[in-house]
């Protein structure tokens, strides 16, 4: 019933064959282990890179505090006094901005804006060509937008960085698109326009600006 290897030589080459197998199934055992730890590993990088994503999107967020706009002052006559009819437009728009609770620093100079507005859309960015140097919101370029410090100054890159202990004020020209045409304001009583803040993480906060339906005085700021 059973065979039984009485030869030497063919024992020994039983002995061998084995030895060959168990080897390669080692070597499998091996290199199949270290393709799972390679893979784990590269798993958990993974899982951890976008564990990270996902909370900066969550926390480094900007916070709007405030929504202002600014009427527009008509020409004035001698002594100063205005002359011509109501005003009808915004001259700036303001956005008061902060750090979400639990925020790291917010570069605002990496900070982007997809705007809507009476005239169409635009992405602004900071106004680098300015750095802080305008006089007014008239000064800021077309396709960018200013940023002002508690005081009402404005501030260059290298300081526009939002913390846990400060604020910021986002400035808007509004002869620049989307708000108006590049000679004209358009951004008047009863227009809307909407933001979307963009954080260099990738984390977005919208915003709705609605003018009055009527300006009764020039140089006044409106709630939007």
């Amino acid at each position: 019933m059973f065979e039984f290897i009485t030869n030497n030589e063919n024992r020994g080459q039983v002995g061998i064959g084995t030895l060959i197998v168990f080897i390669a199934m080692v070597l499998v055992a091996a290199i199949a282990a270290g393709v799972l730890i390679n893979t784990a590993g590269f798993l958990q990088s993974q899982a951890e890179a976008t564990g990270q994503e996902s909370t900066d999107l969550v926390s480094e967020r900007i916070d709007v505090t405030s929504t202002v706009g600014i009427v527009e002052e008509g020409p004035t006559g001698v002594y100063g006094q205005s002359v011509g009819s109501n005003p009808q437009n915004l001259s700036q728009v303001r956005i008061g901005v902060s750090g979400a609770a639990g925020a790291d620093q917010i570069d605002l100079n990496k900070t982007t804006i997809q705007a809507v507005g009476p005239n169409g859309q635009a992405t602004l960015t900071f106004d680098v060509a300015q750095d802080g140097g305008q006089a007014d919101a008239s000064d800021i370029n077309d396709g960018t937008f200013a940023v002002q410090d508690s005081s009402g100054s404005y501030v260059g890159s290298d300081s526009a960085v939002l913390n846990s202990s400060n604020s910021f004020t986002l400035v808007f020209n509004t002869n620049n698109e989307p708000f108006g045409d590049g000679a004209n304001i358009i951004f008047g009583e009863s227009e809307s326009s909407s933001l979307d803040i963009v954080s260099p993480s990738g984390a977005t906060t919208s915003v709705e600006l609605s003018a009055p339906d009527l300006f009764s005085k020039e140089g006044a700021a409106v709630r939007l």
